[in-house]
């Protein structure tokens, strides 16, 4: 499964312009975060809300989608389905024969709140899930993906965490100490957030 992640600027001129709220994630949301490029990245990620997963078919309507069933096998998402709860990964690419370009995940909600899905006590107004960049794009808090990215870190997780950590707001560093106790236990990011 090869991939060739569409560039930044595609996925902004794609998403930007649907009615529901939508994030650059992963890697890339933390170096918009800090304002420059960290590291290589093998993909390029989106989130969505689950409520609003169709717009990932009008903002790629013309490409082919694919759902991420557990444990780990792709399948083709039919137009209209509504995926369950347990696919929370989109694979889109242009063609049959191109490389995959763009991830979409999804994540929960509840009325105004985004639920994390790994953990339905860590919670948050949708309104403060995002950040935008000098330039306009949507991003993923910082302090949000840095708490998925805690749930197993990888050395580009970790090269993450030190790019992003001195950004961080004294807020952002107590939402993550709070929601990373929550759902992990102690853990070593925990000592340096509060440094």
């Amino acid at each position: 499964m090869t991939w060739d992640p569409a560039p930044l600027a595609e996925v902004v001129a794609r998403f930007s312009g649907l009615e529901c709220p939508w994030w650059v994630a992963g890697g890339m949301a933390i170096e918009l975060a800090v304002g420059h490029r960290i590291r290589s990245h093998g993909d390029i990620d989106v989130l969505l809300l689950r409520r609003d997963q169709l717009a990932v078919q009008q903002a790629l309507a013309d490409w082919e989608w694919w759902a991420a069933d557990p444990p780990g096998s792709l399948r083709p998402w039919a137009a209209e389905e509504i995926l369950p709860e347990d696919v929370h990964d989109i694979w889109c690419r242009p063609g049959p024969d191109d490389p995959w370009r763009i991830q979409v995940m999804l994540d929960e909600s509840r009325g105004r709140e985004w639920v994390s899905r790994r953990d339905h006590r860590v919670r948050r107004p949708i309104g403060t899930l995002g950040m935008t960049s000098a330039d306009g794009t949507p991003f993923l808090a910082p302090d949000v993906q840095l708490y998925y990215k805690a749930g197993a870190p990888r050395p580009k997780d970790e090269e993450d965490f030190d790019a992003v950590l001195p950004v961080l707001a004294d807020r952002q560093r107590q939402w993550l100490i709070d929601a990373i106790a929550e759902t992990y236990g102690p853990h070593p990011w925990a000592e340096r957030l509060r440094a």
